[in-house]
């Protein structure tokens, strides 16, 4: 007789492809098809969704963008039922609160991937505490939260208790993002004159990932050259804020902007450095990527990044909202190859060492098998 497969519903905020819609689609094609059937549900359409269907994986969409939204109740509740689902794995805090409700009335586990708390210090006070207070209901109800880093891990505990916790950080495809691979060149598609250094930015810009301080560190360096190339790829709703400080600032010669690609281990392969500077992150994968794609890094030590960046060693840190200190480590790089290529080493050697995404797979897995064995020896 064959033995039935463990379902689990990968649940995440939106359709868009982001750090943590990255991470599902990797995990929900990673993870072994003889033992799970993974599901996907989404609470916007886009990209992602396409790409599960593609894919053959089952995705359902509810569309909503609000958080502990109620009218979503009995739609997740059939969604559960209808599909016989085993586990509910939330990933973000959108996603648990629009579920967590039916999957416990049906007496569900529940996994909560935390992608960054959904507090953090760029909110107003009232705010801030608000979203602390919802984020301790929450980890207080469900069976398991994890962490993207051990950052992200200890602001949880230094606030409300999280007594089911652990840290499984996010995993890199090594074959896929690999500089030895046969990728087509993008440089003159994007525009790169020759000889240029390429610096790329490939986020959305947002509040979060500072690209106004990137702008400003442009104009320091065009002080003392014009060699280096600035690429900013992505969209975000402070894209054409940046586009008219470039121009404002005088350097729109200096940068060109594109739209969001999917073809990201090409795009990286155009890059000489990788900058993210970032306010606050959970563990960004896409600087993980360019990590594993031998890059040079030029980050800020917040959160994540300083877990996977030692600086001086794989990649240079510098502190947030200074665009000075950003320029320098920026012509640093430019003015010394051996150095970008030592830390693109390093870097990679990092990924290889401690973000493997077989490794992050098998946690989540064995955390899938832990707790339905639970569930059954308290039956």
């Amino acid at each position: 007789m064959t033995q039935q497969k463990i379902k689990v519903l990968e649940t995440i905020r939106q359709g868009q492809i982001g750090g943590g819609e990255s991470h599902v689609l990797d995990l929900v094609k990673g993870l072994n098809k003889d033992i799970f059937e993974p599901i996907v549900l989404s609470f916007t359409y886009g990209p992602m969704v396409d790409q599960f269907k593609k894919l053959g994986i089952k995705t359902h969409v509810i569309e909503t963008l609000k958080p502990f939204n109620l009218s979503t109740y009995n739609s997740v509740k059939k969604i559960l039922a209808e599909e016989e689902i085993d586990i509910l794995h939330a990933h973000g805090t959108r996603a648990l609160s629009n579920t967590l409700f039916p999957a416990k009335s049906l007496g569900l586990p529940v996994v909560y991937t935390v992608h960054g708390w959904s507090f953090h210090q760029d909110q107003s006070y009232p705010i801030r505490r608000t979203r602390e207070f919802s984020e301790k209901f929450l980890t207080n109800q469900v069976d398991r939260t994890i962490s993207v880093s051990n950052s992200n891990q200890r602001d949880g505990l230094e606030r409300f208790s999280m007594k089911r916790s652990q840290v499984i950080n996010y995993g890199i495809d090594l074959d896929r993002f690999n500089a030895n691979n046969n990728l087509r060149d993008l440089r003159s598609e994007l525009g790169i004159q020759e000889g240029k250094t390429v610096v790329g930015f490939l986020v959305r810009m947002t509040i979060q990932k500072d690209p106004f301080t990137l702008v400003k560190a442009i104009a320091e360096v065009a002080k003392v050259t014009r060699d280096v190339q600035f690429l900013f790829i992505g969209d975000g709703d402070l894209k054409q804020q940046s586009i008219d400080l470039a121009a404002k600032l005088g350097v729109s010669d200096m940068v060109t902007f594109h739209p969001f690609r999917t073809d990201i281990p090409e795009v990286l392969n155009a890059f000489d450095i990788y900058t993210l500077p970032s306010l606050w992150e959970g563990l960004p994968i896409g600087m993980l990527e360019a990590m594993a794609m031998s890059k040079a890094i030029v980050a800020t030590p917040v959160d994540g990044s300083k877990e996977a960046i030692v600086s001086g060693e794989n990649g240079l840190l510098v502190p947030c909202k200074d665009h000075k200190a950003l320029a320098e480590a920026i012509l640093k790089l430019h003015q010394d190859k051996s150095l970008r290529i030592g830390f693109g080493k390093a870097a990679r050697k990092t990924v290889e060492e401690r973000f493997d995404l077989k490794m992050m797979i098998q946690n989540n897995e064995d955390l899938y098998h832990s707790l339905l064995l639970r569930m059954q020896m308290a039956a």
